[in-house]
Formats: C-alpha cells, structure tokens, sequence
C-alpha cells in the first residue's frame, strides 16, 4: 500500500494571487487534499484527477469526427495548419508557465501571425492606461505590511480572489498594521451590491458607467474646487467629499481595480484617470494602485512579450518584424472582421469567451486547441494537443498581480504522454521550421 506525501509551500495556479503556502496531499499519483488553498484553488488542483473531463491523447478532425492520433502526426498536421496560413493568430497564453510563453512568441514570428493574449479582453485597457500615465505600483508585502486603506473598485474579491483579503490587504495583520483588519479602512466602490461590497467600511454604488465622471469629481474635489452639482453618477456630493477626507487622511492608501473599471464604458480612459487620481494623492499621502488580474499567468505574458518585442499584447508579425496594434491586432477584432485565417488557442478558451462573431470566425478556420481539458474551444478544434497542466504537473515561472516573478511547482506527474506546454510549442516550432525548409 502506497505512503501519502505532502508537498508544501505549494504555489497556486489559478488567479493573479498565486498563493504561495498551500499544501498538497499525494497518494498514488493522485491529489487526495489540499491545505490553505481556496474553493477555486482546491478545485483546480482536483482538475488534474477529473479523468472524464480531461484530453490525455493527441487529436485530429477527419471527416468531421475528432480522432486518436500519435503526437508527431498532431504536430505535423498543426504545423501544416500554420504554414499554410496567410496569417494565423495564435491567442492565450494566461494559464501557462513563461518558459512555454517565450517560445510561442517565436512560434509566431515564424510563422508571420499575430500573437494576443487574454487581457485584451479583460485588462487591456489597464495596460494602455499604465502606458499613458505610469503606474504607482507596489508589491503585495508591502500593501500588506503599510497600507490602512484598501479600497476595491469595480471588483468582487470575494468571489474572484477569495484569499486576496485575508492574505494581501484587509484582514491581514502586517508590520505596521499589527491588528490588520483594526487598523484597516475597506472602502468599496461597485454599481453592484456584491458580498465583499457587505464587507466594506464605507459602501458608494454609482450609476453603472460613470466611474471617469466619478473620478473626475474626486479631483475636483481634492483639488479643492466646489462641485457645482449636488450628486455625480449617483453619488451625492456628501459621498465624494467624505471619500476624499478618507483619501487624504489615510496613510497609506491602495486602489484595488477590476472588470468593472476596464470594461465599463470609458475603457482605458478609466484607468488613465483613475491612475491620475492616485498620482494627486501624492500631494497629501502615500498612495497606490494595482489591477487585479484574473489567470494566474496573464501577468506573466504581458511580460514576457515585452521584453521580448517590446508591447505587451496585439502583437502583429506579418512583416517580419513586431508591430504593436490595440484594436488593430486584437484577437476579438481581426476574428470578428474575418481576417485571420489559422488560430492556435493555448491556455485559453476563446470560444467560450469570445462574442458570437469572433467565436463564429474560429468554428469556420482551421483551429488548434492545446488544453488538458475538455472546452468548447477543443470542441471545434481540427487538431487537439494535451498538455500537462502547468503548476500542477509542470513547473515553471508565473507572474503574480503585483509583478513579483514566482515558480511555481509540480506536484504530481502529468498522464503519460502529456508533454508540458513549453515541450509541445518547442516540437511544434522544430516542425514548422522543417516545412518551412522543405518548401524553399
């Protein structure tokens, strides 16, 4: 009878968090339990055992069907797929490890397509507002150890990041905030009423769509300017005057921003002025900002495709060279204006995020789908590649919301024949560079 393990200081991949103190119980190859970890942490540990859900062998479309194939013959038959492509894009990237992330920026740039990542749809406009204005960032141990006022605006940590209060900001006790949530301020500004919003010291709910209008009042405000109207978005002038005394008396303040903030209407412009806000608060106090984002490695894509081309998403390399275009080379856009005609979806599942038009485009092009899981996006694909899933049977490095690197680790082994990201892109470039050689 096999001995059960326990392997600590477990890194978790599932949200921007990446708890670093869990606790996984091993027997026979197999996750029995696991410590400290989340409802959605536990459960993406467990994934690795669901044997019904998961893609274990390497699969092609014949005939309509979806058929068992060797990985070379899968490999092969994707690669054909992206040399044959005017010009593929190749999308995700948020639940992968670095390693694998570098090489597909290189899978892409051979083969003349346009690399983007998930935040283009979720914390894209949080990008082109750091672009814009600069961010007043700090790491996560700092906000834990100073800051005594966290205040969430447009998300529901709750629910999204269940550890992030009790481990980063609110309830946690730090070294100038020894009796943590005692010597914390939660301020939460969200047009729903959500649980962490029943939380909060001070609950404000706008009107939905006028967080640059509220902010813009908070200035004014804090410039010392009298606001001419008696309520802004909802929010009486008595809310906006409180929220700016609060926002001056605080020693160290954050703003922990969301969907909410980003994909209201105003986009970027929300976080260019929300971004300016913190900026202000200079004047009176210390004072930050940091997005809360979502996989557990879309940070680490933004990064890795920074230093490697210079932006961080929408990245086209059909003139050999990158070029950098939000809107333009956005993945929803150039699926949607048909003009795309290969995709590689890793990490992701874009037709179940996607709107009806993009995800329509991806059902009518070839599709590859690498995912250890079952998803409507494996559903279309032409050819499937199973990977391991990264930070559970594959280590590497994540990058955690606030931008700290971490590596995360591997715990079990993958099933066999399931290589881990970085291997399958590194065999799947080998081959592209082969029919790419033999055509010449």
């Amino acid at each position: 009878m096999s001995k059960q393990t326990v392997v600590k200081d477990v890194i978790c991949p599932f949200c921007g968090c990446l708890c670093d103190d869990i606790e996984i119980f091993v027997k026979d190859n197999k996750i029995v339990e696991t410590a400290n970890a989340c409802v959605l942490g536990t459960a993406k540990f467990m994934s690795a055992n669901n044997v019904s859900h998961r893609i274990t062998a390497p699969m092609i479309r014949e005939n309509g069907k979806l058929k068992e194939v060797p990985i070379d013959e899968a490999l092969e038959k994707a690669a054909q797929i992206l040399v044959d492509a005017e010009w593929p894009l190749l999308y995700g990237w948020a639940s992968t490890e670095c390693e694998a992330q570098s090489v597909g920026v290189e899978l892409t740039e051979e083969v003349g397509g346009v690399i983007d990542q998930t935040a283009s749809v979720c914390h894209g406009p949080s990008i082109l507002g750091v672009q814009d204005i600069g961010l007043s960032g700090a790491t996560l141990g700092e906000i834990m150890n100073r800051a005594d006022l966290i205040i969430y605006w447009g998300c529901n940590p709750v629910h999204a990041h269940p550890r992030h209060m009790s481990r980063y900001s609110v309830y946690r006790r730090g070294y100038f905030t020894e009796r943590g949530v005692k010597d914390r301020l939660m301020v939460v500004i969200d047009p729903r009423e959500t649980h962490t919003a029943k939380l909060a010291n001070l609950y404000i709910q706008p009107k939905p769509g006028t967080d640059f209008e509220i902010i813009t009042a908070i200035r004014t405000v804090l410039a010392g300017k009298e606001l001419p109207v008696d309520e802004v978005g909802g929010v009486s002038k008595e809310e906006i005057t409180e929220l700016v005394n609060i926002l001056k008396n605080s020693k160290l303040g954050i703003v922990f921003f969301g969907l909410g903030l980003t994909m209201s209407r105003g986009k970027h412009r929300n976080i260019d002025i929300a971004l300016s806000l913190v900026r202000d608060l200079a004047a009176f106090t210390k004072f930050l900002i940091c997005p809360m984002r979502g996989h557990w490695n879309v940070t680490g894509i933004g990064q890795v495709l920074t230093w490697i081309t210079g932006y961080p998403f929408a990245v086209d390399f059909s003139r050999g060279f990158p070029r950098y275009g939000p809107g333009e080379f956005t993945s929803n856009e150039i699926l949607a204006r048909g003009e795309v005609d290969a995709a590689l979806v890793i990490a992701a599942d874009a037709v179940a995020n996607f709107p009806l038009q993009a995800a329509k485009r991806l059902a009518e092009i070839p599709l590859i789908a690498i995912d250890p899981h079952q998803t409507p996006t494996t559903l279309l694909a032409d050819v499937i590649l199973p990977p391991s899933i990264a930070g559970i049977e594959a280590e590497g490095t994540g990058y955690r919301m606030d931008g700290v690197p971490i590596r995360v680790k591997k715990v079990v082994e993958a099933p066999e024949g399931c290589l881990s990201d970085k291997e399958i892109l590194e065999r799947l470039l080998a081959k592209v560079k082969e029919l790419k050689a033999k055509q010449k």
